[in-house]
This record gives structure tokens, C-alpha cells and sequence, in this order.
């Protein structure tokens, strides 16, 4: 058997059995992913796929019991590569980030710059999406780290840190009927809040779950006008007072939103935290390890590969200002 073979099977599953959509990605022939894969039934003696004539429709009991091996086989053997390329160059390489919109737009920007100062060589790409999607692309190999809510702490591959604790604002425009509360915002109450539509992130992203349980708490049933996964673009709809917007803090800013008026919502929301994600069994190459660091000072290369041995990790900061500074 070889690494084609593997491949081939395990692209199989990823892509939803379209052996088209597998051949583009390991750029070979649609025929050519049928033979691998025929090839690697009969060395093993068993039949991995379910058929419906010439198609695969899912995995028999050995492929299921297979498949497994198969992955362990693949990380290794990008672990190896990746062992090799950094002895051969430490300054040089590939880094892949998959995070939220908030994370990439307003978090990881800084860090970003520095890296790429310190590390001239190394290619970043940059992926966004869901916190699940993040982590799919994490368990995939796709991306190396990922930066997102709590949601990711759900999926035994990974291995996740906390990075920093962060609440929402109320945005609104200047002049609305809300905005004395910028000054008092303890006084702001659910009720109040419920009583105007809202603008606020699609479910699954960005705290989101917070928000909904926090009116569900109080028998409320808010009128959400428009979700988006972007904070900016919830703000645009705020300032054409289509409804009140509820952002992650970070996504405020004074002097760019000059137009809006932020009041603190901790009292009223559940605060977040942001993870980073790695997947469980991948050898980090060098300059992974001073890019975490960068991103948040505490998370060392020691306490990181604690974290993938499934050793305690720190807590977050207690103190919303942390995610500030670090955005």
C-alpha cells in the first residue's frame, strides 16, 4: 500500500464519496481515485466502501474501523515533513490560521504584523469561518491553528487553550433613545433591550448562544430584524437605524464608529471566551509556537505542548481589558 492510496480513502470520506470532487483535489483522474482505492480493498482483503453500482454511498464496518488508521497515518506523515522542513529551515514554511470574522478582523491583525516582521519566509493564509468550521478545518489538516469561541472545546480531535475573556456592546446611533445608558449602562435591563428589533450575529457565531439564553432566562422573545457573521456589517445596519446592534466589545471602535454610541452589555450577557484550537497529534513546527506566543503572552511553548499531552492549561484573563489590549 502507499500514501496515494490513503489519501484517496480518506478524501473519499471528506468529500462526501464524490471520487470527481477527490480527484480535483489530489489532482489526478476520477479513474485514477477508483483504482487507489480498489487497489488498497484487495491488499487488504476487505471492502471499505458501500457501492451503489459504480458509486460509493458510505463506509462498511472495516472501512469504519480503518478509516481511524488511515488519518493517524496521514498526520504522521505530514508530522514527518514538517519535522524535516524545520531542521532544514527554521524561517521558512507555511502557516495556516483559520479563525471567526471577529478574530481575524480584530484580534489577530497586531500579531499578524509582528510575525511577519519576525518571519519574512513563512506564508500565512488566513481562513474564516464558524467556530465549527474552524474546527472541521483544523481536524482536516487545512489549517494548523484556529482562534474562536468556546465551541471549539467541543471536539475530542482538538486539543484547545483559553486565550482571553471578552463581553458585548449595544451599539446605537447617536441620538437614540438608548444612549444615555452609555453613561449608566447598569440600568440598561433585558426588558428595555427587548423592546427594540435587534441587529445582531448569525446563531453559532460570535457569543451568539449567550445572547439568545440570556433573553430566554427572562421569558423574552426579542425581534431579531438581521443576523450577520460580520461586525461591521452590523454596525452599517445600526447606523441606517434598522435596529439596536449587539457586537463583541472589540469590534467598537470610538473614533472609526464615531457615528454610533457603544453601551457596556456584561451585565446583561454571559462573558465569552476565545480558544485556540490545535489539532491532537500534529508536530508544531517552531515558528507556530512564536506565533501563539505572540498572540497571547501566557501560552509558551511549554504550557502549549502540556495542552496537546492533555496537561491543565492556565486559566483566561478575568479582565475584558485583556481582550482589548490584545485586539
Amino acid at each position: 500500500m502507499n500514501f496515494q492510496q490513503l489519501r484517496s480513502m480518506r478524501e473519499a470520506v471528506r468529500q462526501s464519496f464524490n471520487l470527481t470532487d477527490v480527484a480535483n483535489l489530489l489532482f489526478t483522474s476520477q479513474p485514477g481515485v477508483s483504482r487507489q482505492i480498489r487497489e488498497l480493498e484487495d491488499e487488504l482483503g476487505v471492502e471499505i466502501f458501500v457501492r451503489a453500482g459504480k458509486r460509493l454511498t458510505g463506509l462498511t464496518g472495516p472501512g469504519e474501523a480503518l478509516l481511524p488508521i488511515v488519518e493517524r497515518l496521514l498526520l504522521e506523515a505530514d508530522n514527518l515533513r514538517r519535522v524535516g522542513e524545520d531542521f532544514a529551515d527554521s524561517s521558512q514554511g507555511r502557516l495556516a490560521i483559520a479563525a471567526t470574522h471577529s478574530q481575524a478582523r480584530y484580534a489577530l491583525p497586531p500579531v499578524v504584523r509582528d510575525f511577519r516582521a519576525r518571519y519574512p519566509k513563512v506564508q500565512l493564509h488566513l481562513h474564516q469561518g464558524s467556530p465549527k468550521q474552524v474546527a472541521q478545518m483544523l481536524l482536516s489538516g487545512e489549517a494548523d491553528l484556529g482562534v474562536a469561541t468556546e465551541a471549539l472545546a467541543g471536539f475530542d480531535g482538538l486539543a484547545t487553550l483559553p486565550c482571553y475573556r471578552w463581553s458585548h456592546s449595544i451599539v446605537v446611533p447617536a441620538g437614540h433613545a438608548l444612549a444615555v445608558h452609555a453613561e449608566r449602562p447598569q440600568g440598561l435591563t433585558l426588558e428595555q433591550l427587548a423592546q427594540w428589533p435587534i441587529v445582531t450575529y448569525e446563531p453559532g457565531f460570535t457569543g451568539r448562544a449567550h445572547i439568545d439564553e440570556a433573553f430566554a432566562r427572562e421569558g423574552l422573545m426579542p425581534e431579531v430584524v438581521l443576523s450577520a457573521m460580520d461586525a461591521d456589517v452590523i454596525k452599517t445596519y445600526v447606523g441606517l437605524e434598522l435596529g439596536v446592534g449587539i457586537v463583541a466589545s472589540i469590534a467598537f471602535d470610538a473614533e472609526r464608529d464615531k457615528d454610533l454610541v457603544a453601551i457596556d452589555a456584561r451585565h446583561l450577557f454571559e462573558v465569552n471566551l476565545t480558544r485556540l484550537g490545535l489539532r491532537k497529534g500534529a508536530w508544531l513546527r517552531g515558528y507556530v509556537y512564536d506565533f501563539i506566543e505572540c498572540f497571547v503572552p501566557t501560552l509558551t511553548r511549554d504550557v502549549v505542548q502540556g495542552a496537546l499531552q492533555d496537561k491543565a492549561a492556565p486559566p483566561a484573563g478575568d479582565d475584558e481589558r485583556e481582550a482589548v489590549s490584545l485586539a
